[in-house]
């Protein structure tokens, strides 16, 4: 049943849903830090082109994780965002794979203004970037297969693109919300993340879970608020329960590190149930 797994494929750390995989074709992917090649402070399997680290390490290192998947043959449909910690939810169809694939320059660039992606195409895989916000994929098994990857900031959180994407997806796919999976992965633990009283207070008033304490917020309360509230089910979730800021050894932070990589969150439906 679903769940998330630690593999070790070589020098690379994933967590992983084997089950989801072998059942239903789909691959479901949250990346660790080491087993690529970029220098500190991005050290070492950066995924993201926008954080001031060489781009032809940040392209062999998005290999380096489609490699270690089994899915080097897909590296040139690999579909990026350019995440703007806002609220646009778009479909990847047809000539939009492969749209910011490479980090490099004269490439095609990355999906503009987009913060979750969806899609019903096999062979067509979605990366989004993190260090601290909360990384959600969204799994429609039928009657079609779809996949959604989700990039909730605050910002994003607040207006509630969770449920948007989760909306979007189930149309889609021809089936209703509560019919998803939903693979919540590392992120800041409210143990880390401090925020002052006005936003806080934002949070307070739009989420009736979310309590004005300490000056913390809790995002990962929020996504499971707007989970709640699209119907997916507690049966169909799972949640790494790893804090980014605490864990800095496997995964990237920008409130514990300043300047630093981004790891991973992908998903991809195979053609073959394999």
């Amino acid at each position: 049943m679903i769940g998330l797994v630690r593999q070790q494929i070589g020098d690379v750390g994933v967590h992983v849903d084997p089950w989801l995989r072998e059942e239903y074709g789909v691959v479901v992917a949250f990346s660790e830090r080491g087993g690529g090649r970029s220098a500190a402070p991005f050290d070492s399997l950066d995924l993201a082109a926008h954080v001031g680290d060489d781009p032809l390490c940040v392209d062999d290192n998005r290999m380096v994780l489609m490699t270690a998947l089994g899915l080097g043959r897909l590296r040139d449909r690999l579909t990026v965002p350019e995440q703007v910690h806002g609220t646009v939810v778009r479909e990847v169809a047809g000539a939009m794979a492969g749209l910011g694939a490479f980090a490099r320059p004269g490439r095609p660039p990355a999906v503009p203004g987009t913060d979750a992606l969806f899609t019903t195409d096999a062979e067509t895989p979605i990366l989004l970037c993190f260090a601290d916000c909360v990384p959600i994929v969204l799994v429609a098994t039928g009657p079609r297969r779809a996949v959604a990857v989700v990039h909730a900031g605050w910002r994003g959180a607040l207006g509630r693109i969770v449920e948007e994407a989760a909306r979007k997806l189930a149309a889609t796919a021809g089936c209703e919300p509560s019919d998803l999976f939903a693979y919540v992965g590392p992120h800041i633990g409210a143990c880390h993340y401090e925020v002052d009283e006005t936003l806080l207070s934002q949070f307070v008033h739009s989420f009736g879970t979310i309590a004005a304490a300490q000056g913390r917020l809790d995002l990962g309360a929020v996504v499971s608020e707007s989970l709640n509230g699209v119907g997916v089910p507690f049966s169909s979730r799972v949640r790494s329960g790893l804090c980014t800021a605490e864990r800095t050894d496997a995964f990237y932070s920008h409130r514990a590190e300043g300047p630093t990589g981004r790891h991973g969150a992908f998903a991809c439906i195979l053609e073959d149930l394999r």
